[in-house]
């Protein structure tokens, strides 16, 4: 899954594909390089990030969304917690909901119900703007994810979402300390007893500059190693800045897990 923020404040690629012109040729480039979806985003969710409003997150999604579908026939993944952006998004033709906020926000369960596309729900505590002040958790934080995935999973089949229709993603960077990124990766395989298929979406993230001390733009070996681990507990999409390297790591560790069968 190739990351493209249409935002101008995201961590580590704001500004980059800003402009709807600048947008398709990044989505062009990352669909060369092997992605297999395309993730549009339009709201940063950065630690410390301040939402922003509907009609701009509208003005910003909408015609890339619509242009990658028509001009691209991309597969289509909006990172969205807005009901309205969900119906438009879904009306242009994007193939999947990835709402960081797992459906939380008013009226998000009906939308995404009514769009009849599947949808990824990540676990966070907090907002952007706070998450990072509420990584003091009461249990172990693979039992914290577990038990707030299991709600929401309940919230949305009881919302007339299917089950078959749910993948998830714990989080990671989301409201955690390192500790707690670096102990959830290791018990990845825990979430298996959901039978959903699972998001993995490290990308640059701060986990892996303050596991290594690398700056930003440094991260790409460490998000390789944390993609062949997370191929290794069983990922099966990957949310990803570098899609040429990442799909060259998945496609390794993959012929490895795959001789390992034929034996």
């Amino acid at each position: 899954m190739g990351i493209l923020n249409v935002t101008p404040d995201s961590f580590s690629d704001g500004g980059r594909s800003a402009t709807l012109d600048a947008a398709l040729r990044n989505a062009e480039q990352m669909l060369i390089d092997g992605a297999a979806m395309i993730d549009v985003g339009g709201e940063s969710t950065r630690p410390g990030a301040t939402p922003v409003s509907v009609d701009e997150e509208l003005a910003r999604v909408c015609p890339v969304v619509e242009r990658l579908v028509s001009e691209l026939g991309a597969l289509v993944s909006v990172d969205t917690s807005s009901p309205d952006v969900m119906h438009e998004a879904a009306r242009l033709g994007a193939g999947m909901i990835n709402d960081v906020r797992a459906l939380r926000r008013e009226g998000a369960l009906e939308a995404a119900a009514a769009s009849g596309l599947p949808v990824c729900l990540m676990h966070m505590r907090g907002e952007p703007d706070s998450m990072q002040q509420h990584t003091d958790y009461a249990q172990s934080i693979e039992d914290e994810v577990n038990e707030f995935l299991a709600t929401r999973i309940t919230a949305c089949t009881a919302a007339g979402i299917p089950r078959e229709r749910l993948l998830l993603d714990p989080g990671f960077g989301f409201g955690k300390s390192l500790e707690d990124n670096l102990r959830l990766y290791h018990r990845m395989a825990q979430l298996h007893e959901f039978n959903l298929p699972l998001l993995i979406g490290t990308s640059r993230k701060s986990m892996i500059g303050n596991a290594l001390g690398r700056a930003v733009e440094d991260r790409l070996a460490g998000n390789l190693a944390l993609t062949a681990l997370a191929v290794r507990e069983g990922a099966r999409l990957l949310r990803v800045h570098d899609v040429a390297p990442t799909v060259d790591a998945v496609d390794m560790a993959w012929a490895v897990l795959q001789e390992g069968t034929i034996r």
